[in-house]
C-alpha cells in the first residue's frame, strides 16, 4: 500500500495511491482516507480522485524529529562495524514534498544531495527489541538529505549544514507493504536533471534497519511520524540553482525537486 499526503480544494488529506503498474481498475488515482493515519485508525471515505487533480505533499510532516545517520555505508563483504551509528538531528522545518523547491543558501558554495531510504515510525516506542521492530515501522519513503557541505565544520556544525529550510525532501508517498528484508535490498540512486549522479543500495548499510531502530529507540523515545534517514549508500553530488534533483528508491518511488538560489 502507498499512503500519500495531498492537498485538494485548499485542504490537506491522506489517501491510498493506486498506480497503473498495480493492474487495478483505478490507475493513477488516490482514494481518500477519513483522517490522519498517524493519529488513529482511518478508513476509506469512498472519495477517489485522479492523481493529476491533487498536489502531493511530503507524505509525513514529523511532529517531533528527523534523525539522520552519517557514514553508514561500506563495501559488501566488509567486517561488521563495532562503532555506534553516527547520528544527527534535522528540524521538521527542513521537510518539503515532491515538486517543492530546494533552496541553496547564500552561506553555501557547495550544497549536495544525498539519496537515502527513510524509515517512518508508526507509534510511540522506547527500547525496541529486534523482534519487535516490524511493529513500530509504518513504512518507507524516499529522502534527500540535502547538505551544505562547506558549512559542516567540526561536529557541532552538522545541525547548521543539514538544517536549512527545504533540506529534507521526502516522498512521493510511504510504502507500507515492504518487509524489512525487502527494504534492506533496494537500489538508491540520484539524478541531476537527466544524468545519473550517484548509485547505491541498502545492501551496503553498515547499520541496517533493525539495528538503527533498536539503537535509536534506546537513546530517545520515537514518536509516530518520526523519520529516520538511513544514510546515503551512493555518496553525494553537488546541486546548483536551475537544476532538478531526483531521488529514486527501488520499490518505493521517485522524488524530484527543482533547485533554486536564495535570492529567488
Amino acid at each position: 500500500m502507498r499512503i500519500a499526503r495531498y492537498s485538494v480544494d485548499d485542504t490537506i488529506r491522506y489517501g491510498v495511491i493506486d498506480l497503473e503498474i498495480d493492474g487495478t481498475g483505478n490507475p493513477d488515482t488516490v482514494s481518500d482516507l477519513s483522517g490522519d493515519p498517524f493519529a488513529g485508525p482511518v478508513k476509506l471515505s469512498g472519495v477517489r480522485r485522479l492523481l493529476e487533480e491533487v498536489r502531493l505533499l511530503a507524505p509525513v510532516l514529523p511532529r517531533s524529529k528527523v534523525i539522520g545517520v552519517a557514514k553508514n555505508s561500506a563495501p559488501l563483504g566488509s567486517a561488521p562495524s563495532k562503532d555506534l551509528p553516527l547520528v544527527f538531528l534535522k528540524p521538521n522545518t527542513s521537510v518539503i514534498g515532491p515538486g517543492e523547491a530546494i533552496q541553496v543558501p547564500g552561506l553555501s558554495s557547495k550544497t549536495v544531495l544525498e539519496a537515502e531510504l527513510a524509515i517512518v515510525i508508526s507509534r510511540i516506542c522506547r527500547s525496541v527489541p529486534p523482534e519487535r521492530v516490524p511493529e513500530v515501522i509504518f513504512g518507507y519513503t524516499a529522502a534527500n538529505d540535502v547538505t551544505a557541505l562547506d558549512r559542516m565544520g567540526e561536529g557541532l556544525a552538522w545541525g547548521v549544514a543539514k538544517g536549512f529550510d527545504t533540506f529534507t525532501p521526502l516522498g512521493p508517498w510511504i510504502v507500507t507493504h515492504l518487509s524489512i528484508e525487502e527494504a534492506s535490498s533496494v537500489s538508491v540512486d540520484s539524478f541531476i536533471d537527466e544524468d545519473l549522479t550517484t548509485q547505491g543500495s541498502t545492501k551496503t548499510l553498515i547499520h541496517g534497519i533493525v539495528d538503527l531502530v533498536c539503537f535509536l529507540s534506546s537513546v530517545m523515545t520515537l514518536l509516530p511520524g518520526d523519520v529516520i534517514l538511513t544514510g546515503a549508500p551512493g555518496g553525494n553530488a553537488q546541486i546548483l540553482p536551475g537544476q532538478t534533483a531526483t531521488i529514486e528508491v527501488e520499490q518505493v518511488g521517485t522524488l524530484s525537486n527543482p533547485v533554486i538560489g536564495e535570492d529567488v
